[in-house]
C-alpha cells in the first residue's frame, strides 16, 4: 500500500529529477547504443515488417524471402560461431555437431512418414513459440542480471508478468484453429474460448502490477532502464504477433524477425565480448572478426556462409520438391528443430562461464 501512496505524492523529488537519478543506472548489456538496436530497432523493424504484409499480403513472399535470406539462415549460422569456430568449442560440442543432427533428422523424417507432415508442421507451430519464448526469457534474465538490485520483483511474479502473455498468445491461436501455417497443414489443441479469456485478464493484470511497480520505481530513481525497455518490447510483440495480427503467418513473420535479428545481436555480443583481450591464438580467426572495430566484416561473413550454405541445400532438394514431395520442409524443418535443441543447452544463464562472459556476474 506504501508504494502506490509514493506513486501518487511527489514528495521532495521531482519527476524530472528521479528521471535524471535513473539515467545513472540503465543495466545496459554493453552500450546505450548497441541495446536500443537490439531492443528498439529491432522491435520496430519487426513490426513495421508484419503491418507492411498485413496492408499488402501481395509483398509478403518478398519480405518472406528477405527474413529468411538476412536474418533466419544467418541467425542458425551464428549459432555455429559458438560450436564450430574455433577448436574447443569443437571438442565440447561433439555431441551437437556430429551425433544430434541425423537423430532429430531422423526422427522428423519418422514423424512425417508414422503420422504425417501436417505433424511436422503443428509440431513447430508450437515449439517455435516455445523457443521464442525462452530466448526472450533468456535475454530479459540478462538485463535482470546487468541491472543488479534495481529489479527487486518477486521470482513468481517475474515469470507471471513475462509467461502469461505469450501463453495467451498460443492459445488464443489454438482457439482459432487454423487450416494451415506457413502454407502446410496443421492441427492445433482444442482450446475453450473460456481458458483464453481467463488468461488473457491474467496476463492483463499481471502486466498492469509490473508496469505499476516500475512507475513506482521511475518516480523513487530506480528504474533498471534497459530492462524496462526489453520487457515493453517482449509484451508489444508478442501482442501483435499473437493477437493483434489476425493470420496466423503474418503474425508469425513477426515474431520470427523480432527473434532472428535479436539472436544474430546477441551472439555477436557474446563472441566480441569473449576475445574482448584481442585475437586468440587458438581461435584467431573468429576472434579477429569478433572484434568491434570488425563487427561488418563479422556479419558479412556470417550472412556469405549462410547464403552459400543455404544455396547448396536448396539446390540439393531443389528436384524433390520440384516433384511435389514435402522432402525440402522436412529437411528444413529438422534444421529448425536441431536448432532449437542446441539453443536449449548452451544459452543457459545459470552457467557461469556464459554468465562471466557477458559481463553478468559483476553487475
Amino acid at each position: 500500500m506504501l508504494e502506490f501512496v509514493e506513486f501518487y505524492t511527489l514528495g521532495e523529488t521531482s519527476m524530472a529529477d528521479a528521471f535524471a537519478i535513473s539515467q545513472t543506472n540503465p543495466g545496459w548489456l554493453r552500450s546505450r547504443n548497441y541495446d536500443l538496436t537490439l531492443i528498439r530497432s529491432v522491435a520496430f523493424l519487426a513490426l513495421a515488417s508484419g503491418f507492411i504484409v498485413v496492408l499488402n499480403p501481395e509483398l509478403f513472399g518478398l519480405v518472406l524471402i528477405a527474413d529468411l535470406w538476412l536474418l533466419g539462415y544467418h541467425h542458425v549460422v551464428s549459432t555455429m560461431t559458438r560450436l564450430t569456430f574455433d577448436r574447443s568449442s569443437l571438442r565440447e560440442h561433439r555431441f551437437l555437431i556430429f551425433y544430434l543432427p541425423p537423430i532429430v533428422f531422423g526422427l522428423t523424417f519418422l514423424l512425417a512418414q508414422v503420422v504425417g507432415i501436417w505433424a511436422v508442421a503443428t509440431t513447430y507451430l508450437y515449439w517455435q513459440w516455445f523457443h521464442y519464448t525462452r530466448q526472450s526469457w533468456g535475454v530479459s534474465q540478462a538485463y535482470r542480471r546487468k541491472a543488479g538490485d534495481l529489479v527487486d520483483d518477486s521470482p513468481l511474479l517475474a515469470k507471471l508478468s513475462f509467461y502469461l502473455l505469450p501463453a495467451y498468445g498460443i492459445l488464443y491461436r489454438s482457439w482459432q484453429a487454423p487450416d494451415e501455417f506457413l502454407f502446410q497443414e496443421v492441427r492445433v489443441l482444442a482450446v475453450p474460448e473460456l481458458l483464453v479469456d481467463l488468461v488473457g485478464i491474467a496476463a492483463l493484470l499481471s502486466i498492469g502490477y509490473w508496469a505499476a511497480r516500475r512507475i513506482i520505481a521511475w518516480r523513487r530513481g530506480r528504474l533498471a532502464q534497459a530492462h524496462t525497455y526489453f520487457m515493453i518490447s517482449h509484451f508489444v510483440i508478442f501482442l501483435v504477433g499473437y493477437r493483434l495480427i489476425d493470420d496466423i503467418t503474418y503474425g508469425w513473420l513477426v515474431i520470427n524477425i523480432w527473434h532472428n535479428a535479436q539472436y544474430i545481436l546477441f551472439v555477436w555480443l557474446f563472441n566480441n565480448n569473449r576475445y574482448k583481450n584481442g585475437i586468440d591464438s587458438s581461435a584467431k580467426f573468429l576472434s579477429w572478426i569478433s572484434q568491434t572495430q570488425n563487427k561488418w566484416q563479422y556479419f558479412a561473413f556470417c550472412l556469405i556462409i549462410s547464403t552459400i550454405l543455404y544455396a547448396g541445400i536448396t539446390l540439393g532438394v531443389g528436384d524433390k520438391l520440384a516433384a511435389g514431395l514435402p522432402f525440402a520442409v522436412l529437411f528444413f524443418q529438422a534444421i529448425n528443430f536441431h536448432h532449437y535443441i542446441v539453443d536449449s543447452m548452451i544459452w543457459k544463464m545459470r552457467k557461469k562461464p556464459l554468465r562471466q562472459n557477458l559481463g553478468l556476474d559483476k553487475a
